[in-house]
């Protein structure tokens, strides 16, 4: 952590600990300011997307329930979104980000999010969400952790640090956007950047000072647009404790690998001989591999003494992988957000209601590379899909259901349409991932925590539910599909409000693999969701469109 994010962190902790409640959880106020800055980050002089000046962006650090108010400064020459990874924004699509729930914020003005860290703790990150920005950086760390009342399954580290690793490309986002456009491929990353550094800059001075004897908790997220990533510390094992907003069962690792999107704590004991350590993240199943490294310094020990040059190597394949992944089990005495373990709640025991497959898609239009769901691209329309619901005025904006629940039997031509299915509000659903490519993905779902089940090589069959987790699969917002693969997550629609389903490989995502769930409570009632916020955006067609009738008061 630098020392600046430290400083960031502490200020966060000393306005929580003054925030004035009046029935209410505490507040913590954030002032953004979003500009473009130079740095070579790998050797080569570019455009990055900095906040307050700072790459990458300031630390949220805040409890459970607290309420989150951001104001963003849009200093950018476009448009600008942030959307909030992993947090679950209950009742409250309208502030998730994404350009499916909200109007973009235009260059020279501000917005202001206000969301709450609703009954969650754990390891996310923030990035802005339009086109191809998020390779241009402005993303940043949030960490959530227990309200005092409530137990942690693991004594209270000596420091809580955050570690940001992710591919980089070198390129300018703007132009990114442009290849894509043109039928033609982003390519293959330059590079991999820790907490913003990369090449010999991340290791040039000591990242993290370590203690001989106390045990330091490392919040790792790949922030990354494209690779998988192995993560290990020279010398060191890990323990695992938390995945995406849940606590684990606590066994070691020598190393991990983190998915993009994806986020973990470890806790990591200062018991080997005081020195100087390598902290390594290595790109996975990809050709031309890419290492960083930074390094972690035992207190008192010399400066000019480097890590000694036998640094692991990753781990190879995909199937050592999986069986990792299949170690993974939600710690089912552990409290969660809330007083009540988080095994108390029987998923395996729900029945299935539907079962939604959903096969990746491949194809190109008027000779352009095309991805989606089921042969259906998605493509964003100038009204937001939420607003366009919100104010009965989805003529000419969507149409809901332009896909089927199972894939066409023949692979026929891909449309593109903005994408938007429905959901049964609070019933149990399955959702199968096919991935027929023969590179990762990872798919993200907002507004929600899944249980993932089951995966495996092949295609999926109703069969294959023989080896499903029933019992303690962990619960997340991430999961990955390995190559010529199948993944089956599981999860009850009990969050009112539009929520995006999507690929965390960003050239899909901006291909079109996503789709939109649109979740109505049949009550419309304000116990489910929360009305259109009053300083909300509008664009499109919602502009001057009196406002609907307010959902019922909450009974």
């Amino acid at each position: 952590m630098t020392a600046t994010m430290r400083a960031a962190a502490g200020v966060l902790l000393v306005l929580s600990a003054l925030a004035v409640v009046h029935g209410e959880d505490p507040y913590l106020f954030f002032e953004w300011k979003v500009t473009y800055g130079t740095k070579s980050l790998l050797g080569v002089p570019q455009k990055v997307i900095l906040i307050n000046g700072e790459f990458p962006g300031p630390r949220i650090n805040c409890s459970s329930n607290n309420n989150i108010v951001v104001n963003v400064f849009n200093q950018l020459d476009q448009p600008l979104l942030f959307t909030w990874n992993g947090m679950q924004q209950r009742k409250n699509s309208w502030m998730d980000g994404m350009p499916g729930t909200q109007c973009p914020i235009a260059p020279g003005t501000n917005f202001t999010y206000k969301w709450q860290a609703k009954d969650q703790i754990g390891s996310f990150f923030y990035f802005p969400s339009l086109g191809m920005q998020r390779a241009a950086g402005g993303y940043g760390p949030i960490s959530v952790v227990s309200r005092l009342l409530i137990p942690v399954p693991f004594d209270p580290p000596a420091e809580d640090l955050v570690v940001l690793v992710g591919d980089w490309y070198t390129k300018d986002h703007a132009v990114m956007s442009r290849l894509l456009d043109a039928g033609r491929s982003i390519g293959r990353p330059a590079g991999v950047l820790i907490n913003g550094k990369g090449g010999k800059d991340a290791a040039a001075a000591p990242m993290f000072t370590f203690e001989a004897g106390k045990t330091y908790r490392l919040r790792v997220c790949n922030t990354g647009i494209k690779s998988s990533l192995n993560f290990r510390i020279q010398g060191h094992d890990m323990k695992l404790v938390e995945m995406d907003g849940s606590h684990t069962v606590q066994d070691m690792y020598d190393s991990l690998d983190v998915h993009a999107g994806h986020c973990f704590s470890v806790l990591v004991d200062a018991d080997q001989k005081p020195g100087n350590y390598y902290m390594v993240a290595s790109t996975r199943f990809i050709h031309d591999p890419h290492s960083v490294s930074a390094v972690i310094r035992y207190a008192g020990s010399s400066s000019n003494t480097p890590p000694a040059p036998d640094v692991p190597e990753p781990p190879e394949g995909w199937a050592w992988s999986i069986n990792q992944w299949r170690s993974f089990r939600w710690n089912l005495t552990a409290s969660a957000a809330r007083p009540n373990p988080q095994g108390s709640y029987h998923y395996g025991q729900i029945n299935i209601t539907r079962t939604i497959k959903l096969l990746i898609s491949r194809g190109h239009i008027d000779g352009k590379l095309r991805y989606g769901f089921n042969g259906v691209s998605h493509v964003d329309a100038d009204t937001p899909l939420k607003l366009a619901e919100y104010f009965n005025a989805t003529e000419g904006v969507f149409k809901y259901n332009q896909m089927a629940d199972v894939p066409p039997a023949v692979n026929g031509p891909m449309r593109v349409t903005p994408s938007v299915i429905t959901a049964e509000f609070r019933t149990f659903i399955e959702v199968v991932f096919e991935n027929p490519e023969k590179s990762m993905d990872s798919l993200h779902l907002d507004g929600y925590a899944f249980f993932a089940v089951g995966m495996g090589p092949g295609k999926w069959s109703p069969e294959l539910r023989k080896t499903y987790n029933l019992l303690d699969a962990v619960s997340r917002h991430t999961v990955q599909v390995y190559p010529r693969s199948w993944t089956a997550i599981m999860l009850t629609f009990d969050n009112a409000g539009m929520w995006n389903i999507r690929s965390n490989i960003w050239e899909r995502h901006y291909l079109g693999e996503q789709v939109y769930i649109s979740v109505t409570s049949p009550e419309r009632s304000l116990r489910d969701e929360y009305n259109m916020p009053d300083g909300a955006l509008r664009c499109g067609k919602v502009i001057g469109l009196p406002l609907p009738p307010s959902y019922n008061p909450a009974r």
